[in-house]
């Protein structure tokens, strides 16, 4: 996620509890989606939903803090 940001991305995750808090969340539900994608047969489950909805809006969270860096 956001390769242009890695070192940033490193330095904050060290530097700024919020930040590495909202960046493991993602890694999460990024891990469960996928879990989620590879045993249930439906892809528009409304918890599958949930998680995506979830992890966009801290993707939005993530990239709208390295822009204020």
């Amino acid at each position: 996620m956001f390769p242009e940001y890695r070192e940033l991305i490193s330095k904050l995750k060290t530097s700024n509890a919020h930040f590495s808090k909202i960046f493991d969340e993602h890694n999460q539900l990024d891990e469960q989606i996928k879990h989620h994608e590879q045993h249930y047969s439906s892809d528009s489950t409304p918890e599958l939903k949930i998680l995506k909805s979830k992890k966009l809006h801290l993707k939005e969270e993530i990239f709208t803090m390295l822009q204020k860096q």
